[in-house]
């Protein structure tokens, strides 16, 4: 696995066999808590969605599942004796992964927009934005940080969907508020819009192999 260095710059230490050890398995753990956390978010959000008539916490369930399968991607690849000779596989997965949630986001935003669903007050979908809200940037941090040092451009890669899991977080917080509050149910969706914007961007650069490891990026 390639050490992505900044150009004009010297190239950081090489890794000792012990500290990449020890990144690849914090790599797994991190992996496992974004699968796990995930997972309970699903089945949370699309519950609480169905009972509530609220396509965007559906469709926010949803987006957990392409989060579980952007982080299982990260865990096949580590799970391997040679996670480099992985790695462009595990990359692919993760760009599916971006463009599959663009694709889903676009056309349930745009359904909802032109008034298939009028969602009710929902608690329960409130609090579980806020929860991910407050713990998704956490998570994303550590493996960005931890690729970052490593070199693994599909841990950064998988990172960047977990951020992404948190702009839609907030997406959804502010809709669903903005919907209980004054009535707009409009204002969730224009948002959901924009982040899909911003999915396939990233699907595309993961896509190309073009997710920044460097330190700076």
């Amino acid at each position: 696995m390639q050490r992505v260095t900044v150009p004009g710059t010297q190239g950081p230490e090489p890794l000792s066999a012990a500290r990449r050890s020890i990144l690849q398995r914090r790599v797994r753990w991190i992996v496992a808590a974004t699968i796990t956390y995930n997972l309970i978010e699903a089945v949370v959000a699309i519950t609480a969605g169905r009972v509530a008539s609220s396509s965007a916490l559906v469709g926010f369930g949803l987006d957990s599942l392409v989060e579980v399968l952007s982080a299982a991607a990260v865990a096949w690849q580590f799970a391997g004796a040679d996670p480099a000779a992985r790695e462009r596989r595990a990359l692919r997965l993760i760009a599916l992964s971006f463009l599959g949630l663009a694709l889903f986001v676009a056309v349930d935003s745009l359904r909802v927009l032109f008034g298939a669903a009028e969602a009710e007050h929902t608690t329960v979908g409130i609090v579980l934005a806020s929860l991910s809200l407050a713990i998704m940037p956490f998570l994303s941090w550590f493996e960005r940080r931890t690729g970052r040092e490593l070199g693994s451009v599909s841990a950064v890669a998988d990172s960047k969907q977990t951020l992404l899991c948190t702009y839609l977080s907030g997406v959804l917080l502010i809709g669903l508020l903005l919907n209980s509050a004054l009535g707009w149910s409009w204002a969730d969706p224009l948002a959901a819009l924009v982040i899909a914007g911003v999915a396939a961007r990233e699907g595309l650069e993961a896509w190309r192999g073009k997710t920044c490891c460097a330190d700076g990026c």
